[in-house]
């Protein structure tokens, strides 16, 4: 059996966001795992993620210049769970809670990023 984060990042760098989804219970979840973590059932599958959410939490990094700010956000995807990542195409402190994110995959194969632009 491959681990659950190595079939993750496999996919992201093939272009496609997937999710861990229960078969009892259909709740998806993330980071990828080997049991659903509110049942530790072991049934679960794979299931392609639409990527649309809503900024739960957003903080701005101001790194020493010359290096530019950025954010870092927490998603709340419409499919449940949670995601830490950035969103980029925006100014990094216009970002707000509640904004709306679409999940989008940056560069391919072992080097391929989860960000989000605006919605």
């Amino acid at each position: 059996m491959t681990a659950p984060e190595a079939v993750w990042r496999e996919a992201l760098g093939d272009g496609r966001l997937m999710l861990q989804r229960s078969r009892a219970s259909g709740d998806r979840f993330f980071p990828p795992r080997l049991a659903e973590p509110a049942t530790g059932d072991e049934d679960w599958e794979w299931v392609d993620a639409i990527g649309l959410g809503t900024v739960y939490a957003v903080t701005v990094i101001h790194p020493k210049p010359p290096e530019p700010a950025y954010n870092v956000v927490l998603v709340d995807l419409d499919e449940g769970p949670r995601l830490m990542s950035r969103v980029e195409g925006i100014d990094p402190a216009a970002i707000r809670i509640g904004d709306r994110v679409r999940a989008r995959i940056d560069g391919s194969g072992a080097d391929a990023l989860l960000l989000f632009e605006p919605a």
